[in-house]
């Protein structure tokens, strides 16, 4: 058990009935008159459903034995992806609704974290940043570089990134997987 004061970004807690959810945001509220009290942003893993709550500090909640394993990914088979555990070779098979967003990101041989409750995948997280290669995006105007613009680029996942007007088709770029920012061409 832990108490509310004790939250964290990223944290998963248990709720009275069982259910799994993350915390997205949280903020503590001392207000002039009255208790002080916790708002906090939190999603249910297994939905995705969003949610804000309000809970008085100090309030109990169980937190969750949670397990970190890089693994890598080796193939996607329509809805299904094969990520295999470098040091064991376990495979294991995850849906496209638990990879989610980490879709975006994720190459052959691309490490994430998958975080396991117990021996079950609850979290796919992708590394903070990528290397993906551009498949499509509009030349840049000759002599446009001045006002600093960007265009949109497609990525070689699908991904479509704000990139600087000199980004041409075939560059190797890196992203930030938080913001899907650009951060560099690679050489």
């Amino acid at each position: 058990m832990i108490t509310t004061n004790d939250f964290r970004k990223g944290m998963i807690i248990e709720m009275e009935d069982g259910s799994l959810w993350q915390v997205l945001e949280f903020q503590h509220v001392k207000p002039g008159k009255g208790g002080a009290f916790v708002r906090s942003k939190l999603k249910e893993i297994l939905s995705g459903k969003v949610v804000d709550r309000t809970w008085r500090a100090g309030e109990k909640v169980q937190d969750v034995r949670i397990e970190r394993r890089a693994l890598e990914f080796l193939y996607r088979s329509d809805d299904q992806f094969c990520l295999m555990d470098p040091v064991s070779f376990e495979q294991v098979f995850l849906g496209l609704d638990l990879v989610g967003r980490a879709v975006d990101y994720m190459i052959e041989n691309t490490s994430v974290d998958v975080l396991f409750h117990g021996s079950t995948p609850i979290i796919v997280e992708p590394p903070m940043f990528v290397e993906l290669r551009v498949r499509r995006t509009d030349p840049g105007l000759r002599g446009d570089t001045a006002s600093g613009g960007s265009k949109p680029a497609e990525m070689e996942t699908g991904l479509v990134v704000q990139v600087p007007l000199f980004i041409r088709e075939g560059d190797l770029i890196r992203i930030d997987t938080r913001t899907d920012a650009y951060i560099e061409r690679k050489a």
